[in-house]
């Protein structure tokens, strides 16, 4: 059943570019549900930020039916999924095994199952990577391309986003190394780009979350289907 009325439902919202996104939302007056995980240490402090900023709130477990039920209740039109985890989150949490393929590729698997059993066949919007492929080397990759073939697979209207360095200094989680390597990164991709390597720094070069969060919901409510990343995940709108 399809409906006319924007819904937008984010996982992931507690993160730096989650947090981006219910405010770009909200920028432009769409209602918007922000999940938060039940046990999330962010959630004495996110949920007031974001009930003040217009949107509601829904702390409902990472479990199947749970997830299901409430976005039956919420009738999306759009699900983000934002999710993501460091290892230093991991070990902070106790986990020690396979953290991407724990977190980033089952999680993503079961909004996207929550998300059929909705009824709404909202747009899914997916936040992957730059190099994200299901034969990488990298595990971190490799869950993200296995995550992407799921969606494709899933019959759910898609866009997939890939990124490069997502970074800024409003940033509440301090990645310095991140940093420096962004910074290290576009100084000689602008290098290279004197050059004529131009394409190449469109597509790596870093972008700050409020941009990307905003081009990113120019994405969800385009009418394009796929994979953007380079030039397409650059420019605001406003």
């Amino acid at each position: 059943m399809k409906q006319n009325k924007r819904i937008a439902f984010v996982a992931g919202s507690t993160g730096y570019v989650g947090q981006a996104v219910v405010a770009a939302l909200r920028d432009r007056n769409l209602e918007c549900i922000a999940h938060i995980r039940p046990q999330s240490s962010s959630a004495v402090r996110l949920q007031p930020h974001f009930e003040s900023l217009g949107a509601k709130v829904d702390c409902v477990a990472w479990e199947l039916d749970a997830l299901s039920e409430s976005l039956r209740a919420h009738k999306p039109s759009h699900v983000f999924c934002l999710i993501g985890t460091t290892r230093k989150q991991a070990a902070a949490e106790g986990m020690s095994d396979n953290i991407y393929e724990r977190i980033d590729l089952r999680l993503t698997s079961m909004l996207i199952e929550a998300a059929r059993n909705s009824g709404q066949s909202p747009r899914f919007v997916y936040l992957s990577s730059i190099g994200a492929k299901s034969g990488a080397k990298s595990k971190y990759l490799q869950a993200r391309g296995r995550a992407e073939e799921m969606l494709q697979e899933s019959g759910l209207p898609y866009v997939i986003a890939r990124p490069s360095f997502i970074t800024g200094s409003d940033r509440d989680e301090a990645r310095p190394l991140e940093r420096v390597t962004a910074s290290l990164s576009d100084g000689a991709l602008s290098l290279v780009s004197l050059f004529g390597a131009k394409k190449l720094k469109k597509k790596y070069q870093s972008t700050s979350g409020t941009e990307f969060a905003h081009r990113l919901v120019d994405l969800a409510l385009g009418s394009e289907q796929g994979i953007f990343e380079g030039a397409s995940l650059s420019g605001v709108s406003r």
